[in-house]
């Protein structure tokens, strides 16, 4: 063999030398790092991760038949209930309503749930396994609208314990009938109630009840409303018979509501009660001033009418009397009849002033005597004062327009004749008293005031 060969020969050999020792290098550095991460793994290892199964193969759900209720066939399945209530979103009055905000939990026994644990803890689902098993068919008496929130996801939570105990807890806002008596409105309190009844089992079936009695039902301290005060919630429990299903177990969720008044004196008594007072205005303007007594009441009149019908714009059309339809209208016809007062003051003035011009046509000043005069005397005087003239100041001597609260005398006077003056009248006297309408008026300042405070006092007396 030359020598050129063997040289060649002998380069190759040394190559395959050096490659096989850097690949023997770099194994090596790969199995220690693989060593550090698993012990890293070992050292953070998750305890959760080493059940290998499936949940639902560790609770058996393919094992039963979910579609039947637990023990079938024997006792009744009781199911302890418990309440949260969140928040009162509204009462309505109009469509007699409530909304309300809350959470609901029931607590039952499952065996076929039942699974193995050394620790006895708990496992918890959300609602995608409340589908593949069995659970209470709860509903709500007398609902209007109701619904699960599922914001960000289904506000469901299943929670199981190894000796088959199921916790089963809805977030849920529903809205309920609620029975409302409105005869004292606005002074009245109202009692609302939310039932809780199993839709397809009956009393042999589903034991319905409240968990821990009274404390069953627990609210938040923060739920207010602006219209009503939360005096108490509280829990009962009857049963509820149908005629063609049978009996039922059903619980109710029951709270009392006390309406604030101050909404109230603000919008409608205060401006009733100052309508009313301003109607008695008229009373201290002249009868004469017939364009502004008239516009004032008319005024009052249909003021009232308008907070009348704003009242019952936001009230059910009920068909008995409510208190403020009692303070209103009486109030209203106070108004009215302070129209009616001036009405028949005006019509009596007309027939007092028609009698007097036809007793001035009756009685012309040509009586026998050359000269007439007409004075006027305060009613305080009698006919045996009025006769007497002499030494009478003129000071008690008024013009024959101002003809208010006086007596009307005619005296015909000789003044040519004094002596006749000094022994007395000697002519015709004619004394004609009439009484002057402007007394309704002030008999009217004392009546309306007086009826209107007394109604009052009876009115608040009774409904608080």
């Amino acid at each position: 063999m030359p020598y050129s060969a063997k040289l060649i020969l002998l380069v190759f050999c040394l190559v395959l030398l050096a490659e096989s020792r850097k690949h023997r290098r770099k194994r090596w550095a790969g199995q220690v790092e693989v060593q550090k991460a698993s012990h890293i793994y070992k050292k953070n290892h998750d305890v959760t991760k080493t059940r290998t199964g499936k949940s639902e193969q560790l609770l058996r759900v393919d094992d039963h038949d979910f579609t039947m209720r637990p023990a079938f066939g024997g006792p009744a399945i009781p199911v302890g209930v418990d309440v949260q209530v969140e928040s009162l979103d509204s009462i309505s009055e109009v469509d007699m309503d409530f909304t309300m905000t809350l959470y609901l939990r029931h607590y039952w026994k499952d065996e076929r749930l039942s699974f193995p644990s050394h620790t006895n803890k708990s496992m918890t689902f959300d609602g995608r396994l409340v589908k593949k098993i069995w659970v209470p068919d709860v509903f709500f008496v007398h609902s209007k609208r109701s619904f699960i929130h599922d914001t960000t996801t289904d506000n469901i939570m299943l929670r199981v314990f190894p000796d088959g105990h199921v916790l089963y807890s809805m977030r849920i806002t529903v809205t309920a009938m609620c029975n409302m008596d409105f005869s004292r409105f606005p002074l009245d309190s109202q009692t609302c109630t939310l039932e809780l009844e199993s839709y397809a089992y009956t009393d042999e079936d589903l034991m319905l009840y409240w968990k821990n009695g009274n404390e069953s039902l627990k609210t938040d301290e923060k739920i207010s409303l602006s219209q009503f005060l939360i005096q108490k919630f509280h829990t009962t429990s009857r049963l509820a018979f149908y005629s063609s299903t049978g009996w039922y177990n059903r619980l109710y969720i029951n709270f009392t509501l006390r309406r604030h008044i101050f909404f109230f004196l603000l919008q409608t008594y205060f401006p009733a009660t100052l309508m009313v007072m301003l109607s008695w205005v008229s009373f201290w303007i002249d009868r004469r001033a017939v364009p502004a007594r008239v516009s004032l009441g008319i005024t009052t009149v249909l003021t009232m009418s308008t907070i009348i019908t704003g009242v019952n714009a936001s009230m059910p059309r009920v068909s008995y009397i409510k208190a403020v339809d009692i303070y209103l209208w009486v109030s209203f016809v106070f108004v009215f009849l302070s129209v009616i007062e001036y009405a028949a003051v005006n019509y009596l003035t007309t027939v007092q002033e028609r009698k007097q011009r036809k007793q001035r046509e009756k009685f012309p000043c040509s009586c026998g005597i050359p000269t007439t005069k007409t004075m006027m005397l305060d009613g305080i005087y009698s006919e045996s004062e009025a006769n007497s003239l002499e030494g009478f100041p003129s000071s008690h001597l008024v013009a024959e327009e101002d003809k208010q609260d006086k007596m009307v005398v005619h005296l015909a006077l000789n003044n040519t004749s004094n002596s006749s003056r000094k022994r007395g009248l000697k002519g015709h006297v004619s004394l004609r008293i009439i009484q002057n309408t402007h007394a309704i008026d002030k008999y009217s300042r004392l009546i309306f005031p007086g009826t209107y405070i007394f109604f009052n006092l009876i009115y608040w007396s009774v409904f608080c």
